[in-house]
């Protein structure tokens, strides 16, 4: 298996804190998301190489923070990225938990910062701001959270949606000014917002013109504030020996689900004001047969999967060829995931890891792990 060339990229893996499966649809193969099974992922991915895990959050997830917290004995080396809410949580306290959980992290806390979501979700929650709103709103959120903890100093703020007198922060994180800002959106609104206050911009996985032109337009507003932006690209993957195995098992994974799942699902998305899950939905148009929308990218996960609805399909060398496609662009971080979550991890960086750098190098030789695997070794050695 030769090595691709080129910088190895970040690689983070997903923990399904809403629950894991085998199939998409009706299953009988589901995953509760105990924080047993979530601690073994963790903990399996650290052993992998994996860089990162990302921690989802929504009304149907565990709680984000609580959940990393959980996994502070458990790791050691592992990011974790972790939703900042900024419709639903104070900037204030919020500075604080994340100085305190990053200091807990030994410096290994990011935060993906969450304007919106489901209008439907966040009216549960008390808020009933437009998606523009949100995004002004978390605006404000940012200037007032960043200052306090770049500073330590009393800092006092006015602006539409929130006001502060003498904020402070008394307890820095590891990581200064503060953890790094992690985001994904795909409006104008939210490519204004990255430009100004994030560190890396995340997008879904989508073709690769289009991830281009998002790059671009992100790049181009960040330099007008005299910043610099990363990249990174959220995708699932579905990596086999062989390019036939990959596809059989994308088939697979939607293979449970009907017609009537798929449109209930789609008609559900269309009444969000998201733009990123409207181009999401744009890929396929809830059709089976137009799920293939560029080399490898595969629109399948998206039929009834809200977020990121596209995987990565095929044998390893394939997989690894698209990403160092994205990596053309100027991404350097890949946000990745498959079903289920713990066996893929594994598969994943057994297979793809070798061809990107990444992950511990497998000895040599027979292995059978069987109690004579030496002698074996030993004897293909001299043969």
């Amino acid at each position: 298996m030769a090595m691709a060339t080129g910088p190895s990229p970040e690689i983070f893996w997903f923990l399904p804190t809403s629950g894991d499966t085998r199939y998409l649809g009706q299953s009988d193969f589901g995953r509760e998301p105990t924080n047993a099974y979530l601690r073994e992922i963790a903990v399996t991915a650290e052993r992998l190489g994996y860089d990162g895990l990302l921690i989802p959050t929504g009304a149907s997830c565990q709680d984000p923070w609580v959940t990393a917290s959980s996994l502070i004995p458990l790791t050691s080396r592992i990011k974790l990225l972790v939703a900042l809410r900024t419709s639903i949580m104070g900037p204030t306290a919020c500075a604080r938990q994340a100085a305190t959980l990053d200091q807990a992290l030994g410096g290994r806390l990011l935060l993906n910062v969450v304007p919106g979501g489901d209008a439907t979700e966040l009216a549960a929650d008390g808020v009933f701001l437009n998606h523009d709103e949100r995004y002004d709103a978390a605006d404000e959120f940012l200037t007032v959270w960043r200052r306090i903890l770049e500073t330590g100093e009393p800092f006092s703020f006015s602006g539409r949606h929130l006001k502060v007198e003498s904020a402070r922060n008394y307890f820095p994180p590891v990581q200064r000014p503060y953890p790094p800002l992690y985001f994904g959106g795909s409006s104008p609104a939210a490519h204004a917002l990255a430009a100004k206050h994030v560190d890396a911009y995340l997008t879904w996985g989508e073709p690769l013109p289009a991830v281009a032109e998002k790059i671009a337009d992100v790049r181009a507003r960040a330099a007008r504030h005299g910043r610099t932006v990363r990249f990174g690209v959220r995708l699932h993957v579905i990596a086999r020996e062989t390019e036939a195995a990959a596809w059989a098992a994308a088939d697979r994974l939607i293979s449970h689900l009907t017609d009537a799942d798929i449109a209930a699902a789609q008609a559900n998305y269309a009444k969000m004001d998201s733009e990123g899950q409207a181009r999401m939905a744009a890929l396929h148009g809830g059709r089976r047969d137009r799920l293939v929308v560029a080399p490898n990218l595969w629109a399948g996960v998206g039929l009834v999967r809200g977020g990121a609805g596209t995987a990565l399909v095929g044998a390893p060398e394939q997989i690894a060829e698209r990403l160092r496609e994205y990596q053309g662009l100027g991404v350097d971080t890949f946000v990745l995931s498959g079903y289920p979550h713990l066996e893929e991890s594994i598969r994943f960086a057994e297979l793809v890891f070798p061809l990107l750098g990444k992950g511990a190098v497998t000895r040599q030789g027979a292995q059978t792990g069987g109690a004579f695997d030496v002698r074996a070794v030993r004897q293909v050695s001299a043969s």
